[in-house]
């Protein structure tokens, strides 16, 4: 499942559970190789050999209990509903305080049990049994049961009075073949006992037990709330935070807006180390909500935080201070999430009857000559050169060269070639013909739109100023506009009333965690999202390809069809790809149970520390 990311989510590369970004750099090819010129001489295949070597020879020792982890973060959230949040700084946090039946192995990438203790299939993978733990309590003491699950799965995740995050991830759609319709079914989530649940799939459905990650929630705390249809406006993020009840290991005790998050560990936690002694071991953790991300590398240098995700730009100067500063970096390859210039297609109206895009511009957004001719003035090398100082990735396929065999590195790319692009425009007969430096379309209109990306995230703005360059310099007249990230997610997931953007979003070990992107149905679909029915023919053949992986389970097979997928999506450009940063990471050196991998950095259940 795919949220929006303020920058380079620093949650998700320290939760116990994996959370959406998952590193297997397995078939990064040549030409992704970031800038010899200023980068350190690793290959990402160096980097991944070594990774995996840490994750091999890693493991636990047992630690001791007591103190805190401090973190900084730009990152705030929008709200405490987990099943309605859209943006990855409110499931940064909440994912600290809810658990799913799995979890994926920040060791191997492999799924592991968490509220589930083992699980068993039919031979057809239609039917599946889980069962529970009987050990686990919510943080008010209830006892956690198979009721919780069925209760997550029909009344929250099915309910139809409200769109749940979750729930495109279990809508399974097929072909009917006798109409030629297309159909969509749930799956049957049914409580056989207190800790057995069983599950009933309208198809094979390949990435089934990753998606049982997915949080699982109190029942005695949402019923209430569902019943009377109040749970839009439960959890909201006014609500005391100590309210919010999971399973986890850690809960909120403390949330000042602006300045900081508490998180403390669960007393009551399930899981115990090898010696008996029960985890976490961290008594606190402490998020700092900082304005820029200058002030996270501020408070890393001067000692206040614990763990720094660190910019192409302050790699150079924080090696040089690693030694004295009692801290490790570490490199870790390409980022899974990515960062994209976005046109609004969407040719709905609001309530007033008012189009949500001008629809003189709507023809120019729609038009893919137009959005291919502005892929060619997208400027990756001064990007990674200039903003990540060498320690990125031109990024060209809509699945991240991260995903292993999963990427395509042999999409149709579209280098910078101002002389195409300008090329490409003057065939559509948009040229300047007043001479004034703005180019009009057929019609004569002037090409003149707004730019917008969220503020307080300095690397992306910057980017963004790099996109409006080229745009500027091919004859668009572009007005670059920074807004607040929340306002962004409202206009993106709300009132769709922008023109163009620049933002990112999470990413996944496996393409179908993009299925809120790319089916044309779902509300993340940005560009014209909620179609009754796809509404150009490449959308409904990514339909057919993200549908058709989902349920084979031959990986090959799978392979090829989001292979597939992501060609059409590169020759369509609905998403105008910029660069992926190297995944770069600095730890205070005074941890036990960590260590660099593939997939994260520790299971923060297991964190503990070694200076008390």
């Amino acid at each position: 499942m795919l949220k929006i990311i303020l920058k380079q989510s620093r949650r998700q590369q320290w939760k116990w559970a994996l959370l959406a970004i998952v590193l297997l750099i397995t078939s990064c090819s040549t030409s992704s190789e970031p800038s010899e010129a200023k980068s350190a001489p690793l290959t990402t295949k160096a980097i991944a050999e070594e990774l995996r070597q840490n994750a091999k020879e890693f493991s636990y020792e047992i630690g001791t209990h007591g103190g805190t982890l401090t973190l900084a973060t730009i990152s705030e959230p929008l709200s405490f509903n987990l099943e309605l949040a859209t943006d990855a700084g409110s499931s940064g946090v909440l994912y600290y305080l809810f658990e799913g039946l799995t979890e994926t192995s920040w060791l191997t990438d492999e799924i592991e049990p968490l509220l589930a203790e083992s699980w068993e299939h039919s031979d057809d993978g239609l039917r599946w049994v889980f069962h529970l733990r009987d050990d686990v309590r919510w943080h008010d003491g209830t006892p956690f049961t198979a009721h919780d699950v069925d209760f997550t799965f029909n009344q929250v995740i099915y309910n139809d009075d409200f769109n749940a995050s979750s729930r495109a991830t279990f809508e399974f759609r097929r072909l009917n073949t006798a109409t030629g319709e297309w159909e969509q079914s749930p799956m049957t989530v049914e409580a056989l006992d207190d800790h057995t649940v069983e599950f009933l799939l309208p198809q094979p459905f390949a990435p089934f037990l990753r998606s049982m990650g997915t949080a699982i929630y109190p029942k005695h705390i949402l019923e209430g709330p569902i019943e009377a249809g109040t749970f839009k406006d439960f959890w909201d993020i006014d609500t005391d935070p100590t309210e919010i009840i999971g399973t986890g290991p850690f809960t909120i005790v403390e949330y000042t807006p602006g300045e900081r998050i508490v998180f403390e560990r669960n007393p009551d936690y399930w899981l115990f180390d090898d010696a008996g002694g029960q985890l976490p071991y961290l008594d606190r953790v402490v998020e700092l909500i900082v304005d820029e991300l200058e002030d996270e590398l501020e408070l890393f240098r001067d000692g206040t935080s614990d763990f720094h995700s660190v910019l192409g730009e302050d790699y150079a100067l924080l090696k040089t201070l690693a030694e004295e500063k009692n801290f490790t970096l570490h490199r870790r390859g390409p980022n899974f999430g990515t960062t994209f210039l976005a046109f609004n297609q969407n040719p709905g109206s609001n309530d007033a009857g008012e189009p949500y895009v001008n629809p003189v511009q709507l023809r120019w957004f729609q038009n893919v000559e137009f959005r291919q001719a502005v892929a060619h003035t997208m400027d990756k090398a001064t990007m990674v050169d200039g903003i990540q100082h060498g320690l990125g990735y031109p990024q060209w396929s809509s699945v991240s060269p991260a995903a292993g065999d999963f990427h395509n590195p042999g999409v149709r790319r579209y280098p910078y070639d101002l002389e195409k692009a300008n090329e490409i425009l003057d065939g559509l007969g948009w040229i300047d013909s007043d001479v004034d430096g703005t180019r009009e379309d057929d019609l004569g209109n002037p090409i003149s739109f707004t730019l917008i990306t969220n503020d307080g995230n300095k690397i992306r703005s910057d980017i963004t100023q790099i996109i409006q360059d080229g745009m500027t310099a091919v004859g668009l007249d572009v007005t670059f506009e920074l807004v607040d990230f929340g306002q962004l997610v409202d206009q993106l997931t709300t009132t769709y009333d922008w023109e163009a953007l620049v933002v990112g979003f999470t990413g996944g070990s496996d393409p179908y965690s993009g299925i809120t992107m790319w089916h044309s149905s779902e509300s993340l679909h940005l560009w014209h999202p909620n179609q009754t029915e796809p509404v150009t023919k490449w959308e409904a053949e990514i339909d057919e390809l993200y549908i058709e992986a989902s349920s084979e389970l031959d990986h090959d097979r799978r392979v090829e069809l989001y292979q597939e997928a992501q060609a059409i999506i590169s020759e369509n450009v609905p998403l105008i790809y910029t660069t992926l940063g190297e995944r770069l990471g600095a730890v205070r050196n005074v941890f036990g149970n960590y260590t660099p991998t593939l997939y994260g950095y520790w299971d923060l259940r297991y964190l503990y520390r070694t200076d008390q």
